[in-house]
């Protein structure tokens, strides 16, 4: 009996019937685009994840080379997008700035990171 079991689940995931669950909110990608270079100052950073994240326990913040923080503190999931997160930026000169974010997803496991991208020439 166990292994007809184990093999109706193994075969429910390899055709795609099951999906195993993402146990972490891990980020996908973000606009500035990890480690690029834009020509000129966003107006925000936007970060999307590989899980829904609850706006509650989930912040970004962005701080130029001296480690001054430069974002509004305007953190938002924006409606009906719940797996991605955005916080507007101040002015930005040209320099390398660092997002540096955490997330709690909607199943309770947090994550965080940080990168960097550079407004002009850096």
């Amino acid at each position: 009996m166990r292994g007809t079991i184990l093999a109706l689940t193994v075969a429910a995931l390899a055709t795609g019937v099951v999906r195993p669950a993402w146990a972490h909110a891990f980020l996908d990608h973000a606009s500035p685009a990890v480690g690029s270079s834009v020509p000129s100052a966003p107006a925000a950073v936007t970060l999307w994840f590989t899980q829904d994240v609850e706006p509650a326990f989930s912040t970004v913040q962005v701080a130029n080379a001296a480690g001054q923080r430069v974002d509004l503190g305007d953190v938002r999931v924006p409606p009906g997008q719940p797996a991605e997160l955005q916080v507007g930026l101040k002015l930005l000169p040209p320099g390398t700035y660092t997002v540096s974010w955490h997330v709690v997803s909607v199943d309770t496991h947090p994550t965080e990171g940080t990168f960097t991208f550079q407004v002009g020439g850096g």
